[in-house]
């Protein structure tokens, strides 16, 4: 997208009532126009997220930041506490010195910013060290958090690369090992079920998405970040966002399954609150929108015999009393 396109983009999303822009990539400081548009977001009155690594941050744009406060903290991805697990994940030698002075000069100009790491081979060692560091960060309110669960490749044209993936993922009782070092974990899920507990039924977005809007580098709205599907893009070279959000993915959100397995599994299961099936990962590991992704399934019943939902034998889906359990779960917490 021309930087033109972008901030033309930005003004709709303003008079459309947007309050808040992520700017995320990849890496949105590739982008040698990033400040020009970071300017342009803030003086629409729009708060800005940047999701970053950090490496390409310069005194320059630490200034920006400073004399324009983006609203909301910066999140930093961390890859590694030393620089050869660092740059073994990277894939790039002297990228831990990139990103160690990137964090030095947000330090500096006193920007706000949290991490969160991509739990890999490389850095799995550091954990405790991670954390530690983690928690000298004086705008870290909580806990890091971890990306380990990953999306396999959508592209079809490459298998050996989601077998490549697949071997990164954490089991799902190392999910569970993972989710459960964080003395919150249960008190959160309780909280977070009490909303959110029930099964979705046949519709297949029973999500957010949608409701917002994700444009990828080449200019097309997406209904979520992941979703890519052809048929739920819409390309505002030739069309507004307005017609994006009130017109196209209306339309979407209306669609109902259709794979069998789908409807008899997932559509009556009321473990939603814990499952990260949603049409994005059926996308991305299926190529459908509404094919159970079974991993997740794997990792969404390992966690819900965890915290006492389900027995060691049952399956979420055979559940007839999933309401009755789910409110107990919930007030549990005041029990």
């Amino acid at each position: 997208m021309e930087t033109a396109f972008v901030l033309d983009l930005l003004r709709q999303a303003a008079a459309l009532g947007c309050m808040a822009v992520r700017f995320t990539g990849g890496e949105p400081l590739l982008r040698p126009d990033l400040p020009e548009l970071y300017l342009a977001a803030r003086k629409l009155g729009m708060q800005v997220f940047l999701f970053t690594n950090a490496r390409l941050i310069t005194p320059e744009f630490v200034q920006l930041l400073s004399h324009y406060p983006p609203g909301r903290v910066v999140e930093l991805t961390v890859y590694g506490m030393h620089p050869e697990s660092y740059d073994a994940v990277a894939g790039v030698k002297g990228a831990y010195h990139e990103f160690g002075r990137g964090v030095d000069l947000l330090l500096a100009y006193k920007i706000p910013f949290v991490v969160k790491q991509a739990f890999l081979s490389p850095n799995k060692a550091e954990l405790e060290e991670f954390e530690a560091w983690a928690a000298t960060i004086p705008s870290m309110d909580k806990r890091p958090g971890y990306l380990m669960n990953f999306d396999l490749s959508a592209r079809r044209d490459d298998t050996e690369k989601s077998r490549r993936i697949e071997k990164l993922r954490l089991s799902p009782a190392e999910t569970v090992a993972m989710l459960a070092r964080d003395p919150k974990y249960v008190s959160g899920m309780q909280e977070f079920c009490s909303k959110f507990m029930r099964p979705p039924g046949d519709k297949i977005f029973s999500c957010g998405a949608g409701h917002g809007t994700c444009v990828d580098a080449y200019g097309n709205a997406q209904m979520c970040l992941p979703l890519r599907h052809k048929d739920t893009i819409y390309d505002l070279h030739t069309g507004t966002l307005r017609e994006a959000l009130t017109e196209f993915f209306p339309r979407f959100r209306e669609r109902k399954a259709e794979t069998p397995e789908y409807l008899r599994r997932y559509a009556v299961c009321f473990l939603k609150g814990l499952c990260e099936q949603c049409p994005s990962k059926s996308w991305m590991e299926h190529g459908t929108l509404d094919t159970p992704v079974e991993y997740l399934c794997e990792v969404a019943h390992a966690q819900a015999r965890f915290l006492g939902l389900i027995g060691e034998s049952e399956n979420s889906w055979e559940v007839t009393d999933g309401k009755e359990r789910g409110e107990r779960f919930a007030a549990a917490k005041t029990a």
